[in-house]
């Protein structure tokens, strides 16, 4: 597993070893040890996995305390253009986000962790996202943040592709209103 570092503490890419042969491949999509050995501290306890067509946004959702969760996010069907959000009022890179294409090809994954909202568009025609999370799911301590909020001015990718959102989503506050506990 190779490491590569975004500019923003704590989130990180992560480009898996892929074994190819006449049958295919394999790879090893998380390793407590590596992680352990790479310094990450990373411990899963639920895993989701989504799936959506072309033209939809989800996003941007986090959870407060005591219910953060940091996520492993990788695509298992197609390509989508995933954003993190950094939330963390102390963090130098607070209000600012990174984006990057993630799919079924290279296998690339993004390692999220606490203090950010997280949030994806669909650049293919389908795709279905596995991610793994460290804290369970808690609708009381569920947030979001408008994915459209033009002090946040995310491209999300779509070119000429309508966007579908979610009428939750789109009711989520802009940045400057929303509730944060980091």
């Amino acid at each position: 597993m190779k490491i590569i570092e975004t500019g923003f503490k704590g989130l990180i890419v992560l480009k898996p070893v892929i074994h190819t042969d006449t049958r295919g491949y394999f790879l090893e999509s998380f390793n407590h040890v590596d992680f352990q050995d790479a310094g990450i501290s990373f411990t899963p306890v639920q895993d989701n996995e989504s799936k959506s067509v072309k033209g939809v946004i989800r996003g941007m959702h986090y959870q407060l305390q005591p219910f953060p969760q940091a996520k492993l996010i990788r695509v298992v069907t197609g390509k989508i253009f995933d954003v993190a959000l950094d939330i963390r009022r102390n963090s130098l890179t607070f209000g600012k986000w990174f984006g990057i294409e993630l799919d079924s090809e290279n296998k690339d994954q993004l390692l999220i962790p606490h203090g950010f909202a997280h949030g994806f568009s669909v650049l293919s025609d389908i795709a279905i996202i596995q991610y793994k999370c460290d804290n369970v799911y808690n609708s009381q301590y569920e947030r979001g943040i408008n994915l459209n909020d033009p002090s946040l001015d995310i491209y999300w990718k779509l070119g000429s592709t309508v966007p579908v959102i979610s009428e939750k989503d789109l009711a989520q506050p802009l940045f400057r209103d929303a509730e944060f506990d980091h």
